[in-house]
């Protein structure tokens, strides 16, 4: 059974955390046994129920395995102004492109990165590795030996994905938009 003071303690956590929140490190942090992490899954899902009414400018959601609070994109633009901050930094075409390569295939190396893009992508994978939104994961078994890259942690939260695989896939979303070849 969900207490006050352990909902008021799994929304203080969220609050105050820098990132996403596993479910087991809210159980462990409450210590007592008294509270299973089924039970704590089914309280946050009924905050986040309870923050998607009309009204509130956060919500909860559920990212890279874990949870966290999230600003409403419409009030993106006033909370910079708010808080003083510059334009938001985007990422490039080019960058798009190369993530997208790399979160479809991963693990994957630059060559092969390179052949699917058509241009060489080496000054891209450095920025994005210097963004930490990939990152190395050994080098394929193959003359040369290549480095492999995958996401991050980072990527799936800067994209808002709990998991790598509620990526759409390409051919579904070439359909989904009735795009003909000419």
């Amino acid at each position: 059974m969900i207490t006050d003071r352990v909902l008021a303690f799994l929304e203080a956590a969220l609050l105050t955390s820098r990132g996403p929140v596993m479910v087991q490190g809210l159980v462990e942090a409450l210590g007592d046994g008294t509270v299973s992490a089924a039970e704590v899954e089914e309280a946050l899902k009924s905050i986040r129920d309870q923050l998607s009414a009309p009204g509130h400018g956060i919500r909860l959601e559920k990212v890279a395995g874990g949870w966290r609070y999230v600003t409403l994109p419409e009030l993106d633009d006033p909370l910079r102004v708010f808080h003083g901050l510059a334009a938001k930094q985007r990422l490039s075409q080019a960058a798009l492109e190369v993530l997208s390569i790399v979160a479809h295939r991963q693990p994957v190396t630059l060559p092969e990165v390179n052949f699917v893009r058509g241009a060489n992508s080496t000054g891209v994978v450095r920025t994005l590795l210097d963004r930490g939104l990939i990152r190395l994961a050994g080098r394929k078994k193959v003359v040369g030996k290549p480095f492999l890259y995958r996401t991050t942690k980072e990527f799936l939260v800067h994209f808002g994905l709990d998991r790598i695989e509620e990526l759409p896939e390409p051919e579904k979303m070439i359909q989904d938009e009735n795009f003909e070849a000419e």
